[in-house]
This record gives C-alpha cells, structure tokens and sequence, in this order.
C-alpha cells in the first residue's frame, strides 16, 4: 500500500493523472450543452421536493402534522456539527443565505458545508505535510512547517471560495436571462394575467435561456401559494438571488400588492432600465479590451513577427560572416 501511494505522488505520476482529469474536464464541458434538458428536469424535481417541504411546513403550523419530535443526527457531518457546534462558529444563518444563492437549499447541504469548513483544513494540512515529508526531503522542518500551515490556511477558505464561485455563475447565469424573463413577464401581465400565472409561464419558458432562474421563478409560485404574508414569497426571491435588480423588481411587485399600483408600467421602466444597464456593461466590456490584449500581444505576437521580419536578414548576415 505504501508503495502505490509514493508511486501515485511521484511528479511524474501527478501530471499523468492532472492530465487526465484535464481531459475528462474537456469532454465534459463539450457535453454539457447537450444535457440542458436533464439539468433543467432535475433541477424541477429539486423544486418539486421544496415545494412539498413548504406544504408540510404550513400543515405543521396550522396543527395538522402529527406532533413534532427531535430527530438524532444520522450522517456523519451532522454529528460533526453537533459535537464542535459548528453552527455557530461558522454564522449558520448566513452560511445558509449563501448557499441558497448557490441553490442548495435542503439542511443536508449545510450541514455538509460546515463540516467541510472543519475537515478541510485538517486534510489539506496532513497531506501537504505527508507530500513535502516524502516527496520533497530535503526541506528543512522550518519550511514543511511553514507549508503545512499555509494547506491549513487555504482549507480553511477552500469551501467559502467554491461556494461564492457557484453563486457568481448562477448570478450571472440569471443575469443574462433577467432581461428576457422582464420582457415575458411584462407582457403576461399586460395581457391581463395575475400575477402567479404571469410567473409560471415566465419559468416555463425562460428555462431553455437559465435554468436557475427558471428554478427560482418556479420556486417563488409555490411559496406564493403556500406563504400566508406574500410579500415574503418576494422578499425570499430578492434574498435567495442577492441582485440589485430582482431586489427591484420584487420591491415592485410588493408595493402593487400592497398599495394596487399598476404593476405593468413599472415592470416597463424597469425592463428599460434593464436593457440600458446592460448595453453599458456591454460598452465598459469593450472599451477595457484594447489595454487587456496589449500584454498577450508583446509577450506572444511581437516576437513572433520580429522572428518572421528579421529572421531570413539575421541568417544571412550570419552565412557572410562565416565565409
């Protein structure tokens, strides 16, 4: 055993397999777009299964559940986080928030994410001390120290990092539909559809373009009719996105319920302010390409043409020279 371990940490063996799970990465990225469909079926029964807790949870308040009882930890991150109380070294609530920005909503997801912020430390410190022990020997015990330390720092923000780089992509992933999905539901709603159904068609049709924010538009319907207070249902729609531009449209949506402002008129000045926000984002893209392209084109193009220009007036000079 200890012989296919140092075999497997020998460097040239680590490129192998880092080669591998590059490849494996490749094919994978060139076969995502064509498994769209499943991603958005199996991101539908996730709602379907939130929908279904929201149901008893309000069945629960209104006394209709049988009587509520602890349930014992079953997993073992869940034992981890009861026996340190990690929930509250880590801020739970707000690990929470984070994590249904990510769109993992269900407590086995928290309780595995605080764990990890535990166990993570630990196992990237031990195998970074095991890997310089036997891979690299002549390090002075100073420096392995010093290496150890810094896997343990790193394991330490390794989750925090994972889980805000799954939120930025479901951001932008909504971001990019955010527009469309104003525009439909603009039209429901002036085509004379309240607003659940308005939300339903929205989702139903803007899964193809975002399949997150089709999730959370499905997501906002069921709470819409299950909540008692709706103006929740918009609040968590604005909180579980953390975008300043659902935030506006849901504080729209919540000023028509409560006051019966007409909603399509601010939906239209929104979609407006929508589109204008992103063809400047678009002009500030553009405008910052030239300086980041003048780098890659020193370091890479003018070498080469250098090369191709003066390469054949070097070479001669070179054979006059020589004779």
């Amino acid at each position: 055993m200890l012989d296919i371990l140092l075999s497997l940490l020998r460097p040239e063996n680590l490129i192998a397999i880092l080669i591998g799970v590059a490849a494996f990465a490749t094919v994978l990225t060139l076969t995502a777009p064509l498994s769209g469909d499943d991603v958005l079926k199996a991101r539908m029964k996730l709602i379907e299964a939130e929908k279904d807790r929201l149901r008893a949870g309000q069945r629960a308040l209104s006394g209709k559940e049988a009587r509520l009882r602890d349930a014992a930890p079953k997993s073992l991150a869940e034992q981890l986080v009861k026996m340190f109380n990690l929930r509250r070294i880590f801020e739970a609530d707000s690990s929470r928030d984070m994590l249904r920005q990510a769109g993992l909503r269900s407590e086995r997801h928290l309780m595995s994410y605080l764990a990890s912020r535990l166990v993570s430390p630990i196992m990237l410190a031990l195998l970074a001390y095991v890997y310089s022990a036997i891979v690299i020997t002549d390090l002075s015990p100073q420096i392995r120290m010093v290496i150890t330390v810094l896997a343990a720092v790193g394991g330490y923000y390794l989750p925090v990092i994972l889980l805000k780089n799954l939120v930025a992509r479901r951001q932008i992933s909504i971001q990019r539909a955010w527009s469309d999905a104003l525009d439909l539901l603009l039209i429901c709603v002036e085509s004379g559809m309240a607003v659940e159904p308005a939300l339903q068609r929205v989702a139903s049709e803007i899964g193809s373009a975002s399949v997150p924010l089709a999730e959370e538009l499905t997501l906002t319907v069921a709470e819409l009719s299950y909540l008692q207070d709706r103006r929740k249902a918009f609040e968590n729609l604005a909180k579980r996105t953390g975008m300043a531009t659902v935030k506006s449209v849901t504080t729209s949506l919540i000023q028509s319920e409560r006051y019966g402002t007409p909603l399509g008129t601010a939906l239209r000045v929104l979609a407006q302010e929508n589109r204008d926000a992103r063809m400047s984002e678009a002009e500030r893209k553009a405008a910052a390409l030239p300086p980041r392209l003048t780098v890659p084109m020193i370091m890479f193009f003018l070498p080469v043409i250098l090369i191709v220009i003066m390469g054949p007036a070097i070479m001669k000079i070179f054979e006059t020279f020589s004779k």
